[in-house]
C-alpha cells in the first residue's frame, strides 16, 4: 500500500468484519436468563439445537459461550462444539486462535468439500483480521482447492495478497474471480486499487468506470477514482468525486476516507 499518496483511501475495502464470521442463522431463541450451562447441558437437546444455541450466544455473551464450547468439547462434543469455540474466540477478537482451531476442523476432513471450503474460508479471514497474511493465504488456498471456482473465495484470497502487499497475486485472483461473475462492482473496485498499486492507472480507471455504470455512484469507486484524478493533476474532478461520496454516503467508511483527502485539498481557487 505503499504507493498511495497519503494513507490507502478506505483501507478496510481490503479487510473482512468480523460479522461475516459470525454470520449463521439461529433457529432457536435463548431464554432470558439462561447460563451457557443451561443451554448446552440441557440432556434433550439434539446436537443441532445446542449447536444453534451455542451460536445465538456467541452473539449475547461470547466469553460464556466460549466457556459452555468448552466444556462441551471435554464432554465428547464433536466439531460443532469446537467450530463454536472458536467463533466465540473470534468474537472476542481473539482472532489467531479462533483462525487456528478452524484450520484445524477443515483438515480434519470431516463433512464433505463445501462444509471444509467455508471452515478454511473462515479461518482465512480470522487470519485477516489477525494481520497474518501468510497464514490467511494458505487457508484461503486449502478452501480454494476443495471450491477452484469460488469468486467469493477467490477474493478473499486476494485480500491476503494485498496484506502482504502482493499486488501482483491480488490482480491475478481477482481476474480469475471476475471470469466467473464480471458483474462485481465490489471486485472491479478491489482490481482497481491493486493495479493502481502496480502503477497500472489505464487498467485501473477502466475497472473503476466499468464498476460506476454496474452501480452509479459507487462511494468506493469514487473514491478510488478521485484518487487517481488527483494523481493525473484534475483537483476539481477528485473533489467533485470527494464530495459526491460525501453527499450520497455521509456515514459510511467511505465518506470518512473522502473526507480525509478533500482535506488534504488546497482551497479552490476563487472564480
Amino acid at each position: 500500500m505503499a504507493r498511495w499518496l497519503s494513507s490507502p483511501p478506505w483501507p478496510s475495502k481490503w479487510m473482512p468484519k468480523a460479522g461475516p464470521i459470525l454470520a449463521f442463522t439461529v433457529l432457536l431463541p435463548l431464554a432470558a436468563q439462561a447460563t451457557g450451562a443451561d443451554i448446552l447441558d440441557e440432556s434433550s437437546l439434539g446436537e443441532k439445537t445446542r449447536y444453534d444455541r451455542c451460536l445465538q450466544l456467541t452473539r449475547q455473551n461470547p466469553q460464556t459461550a466460549l466457556d459452555a464450547a468448552t466444556d462441551w468439547e471435554n464432554r465428547g462434543g464433536n466439531g460443532a462444539a469446537t467450530h463454536c469455540a472458536a467463533l466465540a474466540l473470534a468474537a472476542l477478537k481473539r482472532f489467531s486462535e479462533a483462525a487456528a482451531r478452524l484450520d484445524r476442523l477443515g483438515h480434519e476432513d470431516v463433512g464433505g468439500a463445501p462444509q471444509r471450503a467455508t471452515l478454511f474460508d473462515q479461518a482465512g479471514n480470522a487470519w485477516l483480521l489477525a494481520n497474518r497474511g501468510a497464514e490467511a493465504m494458505a487457508s484461503f488456498s486449502s478452501a480454494l482447492a476443495l471450491s477452484p471456482a469460488d469468486p467469493d473465495l477467490l477474493a478473499d484470497r486476494a485480500r491476503a495478497a494485498a496484506l502482504l502487499g502482493d499486488w501482483r497475486a491480488a490482480d491475478s485472483d481477482l481476474t480469475a474471480a471476475m471470469s466467473q461473475d464480471s458483474y462485481r462492482a465490489d471486485l472491479l473496485v478491489l482490481r482497481a486499487s491493486a493495479r493502481h498499486a502496480l502503477g497500472k492507472r489505464a487498467e485501473a480507471r477502466a475497472d473503476l468506470e466499468q464498476a460506476l455504470r454496474i452501480v452509479p455512484n459507487y462511494p468506493e469507486a469514487l473514491v478510488e477514482r478521485g484518487a487517481l484524478r488527483f494523481e493525473t493533476g484534475d483537483a476539481k474532478g477528485a473533489r467533485s468525486d470527494w464530495q459526491t461520496v460525501i453527499a450520497r454516503a455521509p456515514n459510511s467508511e467511505a465518506a470518512s476516507a473522502a473526507q480525509q483527502r478533500l482535506s488534504a485539498l488546497p482551497p479552490p481557487k476563487a472564480k
